[in-house]
């Protein structure tokens, strides 16, 4: 049975599984910033979870099919070199992964602030759809907007 399950997800199924896989927690950030379904599903380790159960999965995959880890610290040495890792499969959806894990946490983090802030749920819409398409982007639009809403410009809170 272990080895069907491992057969049916490769790595082109754990990548459709975690594009479609996410799409409900970003609803539950837009549409239910406030609600306990969303403090439960969204805000919580819940997502970091699944992800991280995907991360290792594609690691113990890797793995096995001797994949060699060694050559990842390569990728600091210059771009080309991270343009190599970026033709393999595995590396591709682990860093995939990173990149989906890291926008949602950013994503629950400004929804949980907005609340705090009393943001307006449409206003929020804009930087967390941004955020879920182009991370950064739409963590400097959600700081811009923040500014105006607690009156202050803080480097941290």
């Amino acid at each position: 049975m272990l080895e069907q399950i491992s057969s049916y997800f490769t790595v082109e199924m754990v990548y459709l599984w975690l594009n479609i896989g996410v799409i409900p927690f970003w609803l539950m950030l837009i549409f239910l910033p406030n609600s306990k379904l969303g403090s439960i599903f969204v805000s919580s380790i819940f997502p970091i979870f699944i992800l991280s159960g995907a991360y290792i999965f594609i690691i113990y995959k890797s793995y096995f099919v001797g994949y060699d880890f060694d050559n990842n610290f390569s990728l600091y040495l210059g771009i080309n070199n991270l343009s190599d890792l970026f033709s393999n499969q595995e590396f591709l959806i682990v860093f995939w992964i990173h990149f989906l894990a890291i926008n949602l946490f950013c994503g629950s983090w400004m929804s949980r602030d907005g609340s705090r802030l009393l943001i307006s749920k449409y206003l929020m819409f804009f930087p967390i759809a941004i955020t879920y398409f182009i991370g950064p982007l739409g963590i400097l639009i959600y700081w811009i907007i923040r500014i105006f809403y607690a009156k202050k410009i803080s480097l941290y809170d």
